[in-house]
């Protein structure tokens, strides 16, 4: 059994894609762009606040960094009213817990996002670390902030489970040593996973459960 699990937030924890696009399309409507829809917040999120702007902007914008900014402000202040849990995350997250495997949480959203998100619908399960971008550490897939969190739980890296939703998620784990499980009701489709080098897939909280249980 594994000694820790590093979990994604955004699609592998929480739903969070309806309020990324409400926060990102109030803030680009603010600087004169077109808004996006839902499924493309879905495709642009996934490497940080930053790329997400950059993504969502026209061709030729002139002021990305400052809308960037802006976003932060904003995102930092939602109030998470549309960002839910997955079906049977409540039920897992407190078997983990009863096991006494270590859990962390590790996000390219910003800290303060992260956290206040954290604090609203995740509080109540006890993860050992909250890791969002801060700066301290390069943005997943560098694995550094995943080989930090791995020794703070006292876990070596044969001893963690990576658990995300994304391309970016199977490179910090591969980049990191770390097993992953590459989930499927988040943001990308197993053929994408597949082809980013997933090999351990979960359809459900159920089927992690007998990932992470071996039962």
């Amino acid at each position: 059994m594994y000694k820790a699990i590093i979990f994604d937030l955004d699609g592998t924890l929480l739903n969070t894609s309806r309020d990324i696009c409400k926060t990102l399309n109030k803030c680009l409507a603010a600087f004169g762009c077109p808004t996006v829809s839902l499924e493309d917040t879905i495709k642009f999120v996934g490497n940080g606040a930053k790329k997400l702007i950059e993504r969502a902007v026209p061709a030729g914008f002139a002021r990305t960094e400052e809308l960037y900014k802006y976003y932060l402000t904003e995102f930092a202040a939602c109030d998470n009213a549309l960002t839910t849990l997955y079906e049977g995350e409540d039920a897992f997250l407190k078997s983990v817990k009863a096991a006494g495997i270590r859990t962390a949480i590790l996000t390219n959203k910003p800290m303060d996002a992260a956290r206040g998100v954290y604090d609203a619908l995740l509080g109540e399960y006890g993860f050992d670390i909250v890791l969002g971008y801060d700066g301290r550490f390069g943005l997943k897939p560098d694995p550094c902030a995943a080989l930090w969190i791995a020794g703070q739980l006292g876990a070596e890296r044969e001893e963690c489970l990576f658990v995300g939703d994304g391309e970016t998620d199977i490179a910090t784990a591969a980049n990191a040593g770390m097993d992953c499980a590459s989930v499927l009701w988040g943001f990308r489709s197993r053929a994408a996973l597949a082809a980013a080098g997933g090999k351990i897939f979960a359809e459900s909280y159920a089927e992690l459960s007998r990932i992470v249980f071996g039962s």
